[in-house]
This record gives structure tokens, sequence and C-alpha cells, in this order.
């Protein structure tokens, strides 16, 4: 589990990279697909993600918009001040959280039951999701877009 977050932080951490050489105009344009813009869905993937593990945690949900952070620097700098929870709350999972039930009650009066561990790869899949839409977003403004390549990330270190 914690390899895969760790994953996606180094990628999301490259694609804030990638951003840094492509104009506010690009960032802030709205696009087909997922939830507007670039800038708009790196705000939804760190929102997104910390939202759930505060669920989880019985804490406060996330409730700023977009438009308190309508920068490259501001979305970051959220980003990684919301992660320090995250990070702590995946170094400490432990196989006896994944059947760990979260009750959700939905808007309409309907509630479900989650598993801890569904929630988390959700979370993950969530991401993953996300940045393929901004592969595509990339590609059609002429750049070349963060490889999403598992491999050579340093993640897994071979037993020699």
């Amino acid at each position: 589990m914690q390899t895969f977050f760790r994953y996606n932080w180094i990628v999301r951490e490259q694609w804030y990279q990638w951003c840094e050489g492509v104009p506010s105009e690009e960032l802030l344009k709205a696009r087909t697909g997922g939830v507007g813009s670039i800038l708009k869905t790196l705000f939804h993937i760190a929102d997104v993600e910390y939202s759930w593990i505060q669920f989880m945690l019985g804490g406060p949900d996330f409730q700023d918009s977009f438009e308190m952070y309508g920068s490259l620097d501001q979305v970051r700098t959220l980003d990684r001040r919301l992660r320090h929870d995250v990070e702590a709350f995946v170094t400490a999972w432990d196989s006896s959280m994944e059947t760990r039930p979260l009750y959700d009650v939905r808007p309409d009066g309907t509630s479900e039951v989650h598993a801890w561990g569904e929630v988390m790869r959700h979370v993950i899949a969530h991401e993953i999701h996300h940045i393929g839409q901004l592969s595509v977003w990339a590609r059609e403004i002429g750049r070349a877009p963060v490889s999403a390549n598992l491999i050579r990330k340093g993640l897994i270190k071979p037993s020699v």
C-alpha cells in the first residue's frame, strides 16, 4: 500500500515540476473531462486523498474551494501541507486496518459500509486515473507528459 502512495506522490511532484514550464493560462484553461483544468485536477487529487483519510479517521472534511488556490505555488503548498497527515496515516497502516468498516451516510440518506482497505485502494486508483487525464492534456498542448512508469522510481530495492 505504501509503495503505491509513494509512487503517486513522486509522480504528482513530477507533474508540479512539469507545470512550472507551462503558462498559467494553460494550467487554468477549461478542458474536456476530469474536473476542468490541469491545476484544478492537481488540487482535486490532493483534496480527495486528504478527505478520504480524514473521513476514515473521523476528522473534519477539507472544505476549501479551488478558487482559494488559483496558482501552481498555492496548490503545491496546500498539497504539501495536507500530505503531512496523509503520510502519517499511510506509514502507520497495518493489516489489521484492511477490513475495518467505514460507515458512509450519503446525502440522499442511504448508507454504505466500506472496508478501509477498499477506500485506500480507491484513493490510489483515483489519482492514477486523473494522472492519465493530465497526460492526455499534456499531449494536447504539445508537451510530453510525465512518465507513469513505476519502474526506476526507486520504490522497491532488489535484494542482492
